[in-house]
């Protein structure tokens, strides 16, 4: 007992609050990935399956049928899943404890307690849905995890609003659609891990706590002079971070992230509409000069101009909009004109900006908080239209943009920038970027190479997942749910943002290096997995290198910036338009060089800002003005999240894809070169495209001169709006690192299996191939898309043409060609006896002299129509389309051993009047004579029809 008295008030251990969420990370991140892996080791084919299809139309398994339905995943789960409610339980109890520490002492406490509540009932929810599986009871399960969705929302909300003000840093069930419960899965694992990530940062807010083991004696009172004498049990009179935020400062906020989406909508449209005019001149055409228009920028470097823009960056911003009402111009190169001088003043704006705010830490970092927002929204934006931007010059009332709002919105930021009082103006001065080690030709090239990395692969959520793709089943993740992927990952790059001397060492370099090149080099999930690494470690530089760009010498320091912009630019082109351009063979498929001059330049950038992060991080902690940036920005990021989420959700597949006229087991099949989706006067085409499409009734089509996911293309993405608005499953082919100009496949059929080939070229571009097997009505059809080399390069075409041939031949399922072979058609020439003797395939008909580039070919199944319809002014290229059935009494196999003379004899080209054809399997009838929009038979102003 004496010795119990003398040790009273004794502290017998210290525990710090951060292991509690460390703890809680450690265990709930466990129970799910070892769950995963050995669910796909063990049990793949079974967890993938469920009561509507199987692998490989399902490919990836959701979180309930990993953790619920197969021992031993489901039993390692639970049981860490219980360890977990341990830490769950005490960080609840903690958020409480910061919550009534952070109200003053004459406040109200309600607030506090109806967080505890609702994060008591969130924890009893996830052990409903974790321990009631839904094989168990599917309505108990489905019950638990909405609970614990709909608790989510104000958990998310009220703790980023009781965080301290100085931080340390349906588809599947209803529509039974095959493929879907694949997307709805991805929805599940993403909302798990965003949710783990979420309550790992409580890391950071729980620095200043620490657990206490007192002995506190028999009685069970402590005394004066004890362990708890010189605490505080509550108290304190911090403001929560919230109450920082005055309802005009987030309205001014809003309007300069709303800017910084103008600024982005503009750069990323400029090379877009420089590329309408080497497109059409197939080389260089003298308008490339425009994209040096940002050169413009060295004018920063007189202070008479620099200061009138900073004191009216209103009125300039208004201004620069004349970029986002130049879609009212119709004339392409006048269009392009009133872009560039959009986008120099919207950079003369910015710079102005970030210059005159660096001798203030708050102004300083929400001003590149709000352009790296702007960013984020670009690509929200651009999710819920489908990759494209609806203010872009090339978009118009007709073909789904909104330039109006997006011109009306851009009027009042920019009203609202001239007439409000600029915010944390009066903060004093800190910050001397001279003093810091700082030098400003580093800090022009860092930000230069880092402008190209966010405009190359960070102006789409897609981008990443385009970078990682591969042919069925190992595609990875689709732009929905990847998009939603890559936006989370962008916004916990930029709540990192503000560990600065974590995001500038090399230690952080090397890992978003290691990111870069998984996803450079492996295809699937392994490869998008590394460039949702690259992405946090991207998005998490942002402040630290616009903010040393800001603080050097403008003029010079910008144009510097802007000359390593544009030569990464041209390199980002050359490595694909080699054939077109001065040098080329130099930078030809070296998309490899082209990264590691980006990454090098980023090197030398946070080089360069490392000294300024270790003096601007300490200054902040005292600033409220940096606080409350962070807050507005931790909201902010919050609600882009939460928008992706609702845009994924309402894109996922509502029905499975079927196809035209199943009762005559008919195939409508056809090719189309669509020259990049911008029409013959520089307008996005895919809307017109989707009505052609659909208008001929296509169950299958390939998509020539598709790959879009460039920066002169404006990393868009015709097959995301294509494949959901017709209800056809897509192969995108060849993604942008293989250097091709991209070919893609819809199917109203399902994709069993793909192949993505890069067919031999020595000497000119790079071609492309998809060899893909469909599920044709219960049977297996392979078809092929292709492009094949220019006529300059007989060499390339006869060696394409080849291997062509050779993937056709060996191939025992029936055949469908659909491509692009420079030849004229007809015994005696070498490049078309190459690809239909050599394949083993019949030309659609023989007698069509007309042809020039685009085939059609086919063995195995029964053709009953061919057709040509105009462009429509689309293109400058035709569309051809064949019909064809898969009946069980036509010959769908062939024997490899008969001679190609005996083989074509097997096709007889008799044709028959469209009357005798049944009306399911005839060509649609507004195609006839003048047609519709612009579409119409052409060559022989009708179709034909086969015996």
């Amino acid at each position: 007992m004496a010795l119990s008295a003398e040790k009273k008030g004794i502290v017998l251990a210290r525990i710090p609050g951060t292991t509690i969420p460390l703890v809680h990370t450690i265990f709930g991140a466990s129970a799910f990935i070892l769950a995963l892996i050995i669910g796909c080791y063990g049990h793949y084919y079974k967890i993938v399956k469920n009561g509507v299809a199987g692998y490989p139309e399902e490919w990836f398994p959701s979180v309930s049928a990993t953790t619920g339905d197969w021992y031993p995943e489901r039993n390692v789960c639970q049981i860490l899943i219980a360890l977990t409610s341990g830490p769950r339980l005490i960080l609840c109890y903690l958020w409480y404890l910061l919550v009534v520490r952070n109200v003053p002492a004459n406040g109200s406490k309600g607030f506090a307690k109806f967080l505890f509540t609702n994060d008591v009932i969130r924890t009893v929810a996830c052990g409903g849905w974790v321990y009631v599986t839904s094989s168990d009871d599917h309505d108990i399960h489905d019950i638990a995890m909405a609970v614990y969705l709909i608790c989510t929302i104000p958990h998310v909300v009220m703790t980023i609003k009781s965080a301290p003000p100085e931080p340390q840093g349906t588809a599947h069930n209803v529509h039974r659609i095959p493929g879907a419960y694949t997307y709805y899965a991805f929805f599940e694992w993403s909302l798990i891990i965003s949710d783990l990530a979420f309550d790992a940062v409580c890391m950071i807010d729980f620095e200043t706590f620490e657990f206490r083991v007192v002995d506190v004696g028999l009685n069970g009172k402590y005394e004066e002079g004890s362990a708890f004498s010189d605490l505080k049990t509550y108290g304190g009179k911090l403001e929560s971070g919230l109450a920082l935020i005055k309802p005009a400062d987030a309205v001014s906020f809003a309007a300069d992230i709303y800017l910084g989406f103008i600024f982005w909508s503009m750069l990323t449209s400029l090379p877009l509409m420089i590329w309408y005019f080497p497109l059409w001149h197939m080389g260089l055409s003298g308008y490339e000069a425009f994209l040096f228009c940002n050169v413009s920028a060295v004018l920063l470097g007189f202070n008479f101009l620099r200061r009138g823009i900073e004191r009216s960056k209103g009125l300039v911003h208004l201004l620069s909009l004349i970029g986002v009402l130049s879609f009212k111009i119709l004339d392409p190169a006048q269009r392009l004109m009133a872009v560039a001088a959009g986008v120099s003043l919207s950079l003369l704006t910015w710079g102005a900006t970030l210059f005159g705010q660096r001798h203030q830490t708050g102004r300083a970092e929400r001003g590149a908080l709000a352009l790296a927002l702007g960013l984020v929204l670009h690509n929200v934006v651009k999710q819920a239209w489908w990759a494209n931007n609806p203010i872009w010059p090339i978009m118009n009332e007709t073909n789904g943009g909104q330039n109006l709002i997006g011109l009306g919105l851009g009027v009042l930021a920019s009203l609202q920038v001239m007439l409000r009082k600029e915010p944390n103006v009066s903060e004093p001065k800190t910050i001397e970027g001279a003093k810091r080690g700082e030098n400003w030709v580093m800090a022009a090239i860092g930000a230069g190479g880092y402008l190209f990395c966010l405009h190359s692969m960070f102006t789409d959520s897609s981008t990443i997942s385009r970078w990682s793709l591969g042919g069925y089943p190992n595609t990875g993740p689709q732009p929905v749910p990847g998009g939603l992927m890559v936006i989370a990952a962008m916004a916990a790059g930029l709540t990192l943002s503000s560990k600065r001397r974590t995001v500038t060492s090399l230690a952080w370099w090397a890992v978003g290096t290691a990111g870069l090149v998984v996803l450079h080099f492996i295809e699937g999930n392994v490869g998008f997995a590394g460039g949702i690494v690259f992405t946090v470690y991207a998005l998490s530089l942002f402040p630290a290198i616009f903010r040393a760009l800001g603080s050097q010498p403008p003029g010079r320091t910008y144009l510097l910036a802007m000359l390593v912009y544009n030569i990464l630019a041209l390199a980002h082109v050359w490595v694909v338009a080699y054939a077109f351009v001065p040098g080329g063979e130099v930078m030809r498929e070296r998309t490899d060089y082209v990264l590691i001059a980006m990454q090098s330049c980023i090197l030398i950038g946070i080089v360069n800002a490392n000294p300024a992060a270790w003096v601007a991080v300490t200054e902040a902690r005292s600033r409220a003005a940096f606080s409350t940036a962070r807050v507005q920005a931790k909201i902010s990021l919050v609600g882009l999240v939460l928008a992706s989420i609702g845009i994924c959700w309402n894109r996922l597949p509502k029905s499975a894809p079927q196809p035209y006229h199943p009762e005559h087991k008919l195939i409508t099949a056809g090719i189309w070169t669509i020259h990049f989706a911008i029409d013959n006067d520089m307008w996005n085409s895919e809307l017109r495209m989707r009505d052609a499409i659909r208008d001929l009734e296509l169950d299958v089509i390939g998509l020539l001169e598709s790959d879009l996911q460039r920066m002169i293309m404006g990393n868009r993405d015709l097959t995301q709006f294509l494949s959901e608005d017709l209800n056809m499953y897509a192969d995108y082919g060849p993604g942008p690192t293989k250097h091709t100009w991209g070919c893609t496949m819809l199917s109203k059929f399902p994709i069993k299996r793909s192949t993505h080939h890069l067919l031999p070229s020595p000497k000119g571009e790079l071609a492309c191939a998809i060899h893909a097997t469909l599920d044709v009505y219960g049977k297996e059809v392979d078809v092929i898309v292709s492009h094949n080399g220019q006529e300059e390069d007989l060499l390339d075409r006869r060696l394409q043409t080849t291997e062509l041939g050779r993937i056709m031949r060996e191939s025992d399922n029936p055949f469908l060609f659909l491509g692009y072979v420079v030849t004229q058609p007809g015994q005696g020439q070498e490049i078309y006896e190459l690809l239909m003797n050599g394949g083993h395939v019949h030309d659609i008909e023989v007698s069509d002299w007309d042809r020039w580039c685009q085939y059609l070919a086919f063995r195995g199944v029964k053709r009953t129509g061919y057709a040509r319809i105009s462009h429509g002014g689309i293109t400058d290229t035709e569309i051809q389309v064949g019909k064809y059935q898969l009946l069980e009494e036509h010959p769908t196999s062939w024997d490899k051993t008969q001679s190609i003379e005996d083989f074509k004899k097997e096709e007889t080209y008799a044709q028959i009047s469209e009357h005798e054809v049944p009306e399911g399997m005839r060509y649609p009838s507004i195609f006839y004579g003048e047609g519709i929009r612009k579409h119409r038979f052409h060559v022989f102003d009708r179709p034909y029809y086969y015996v």
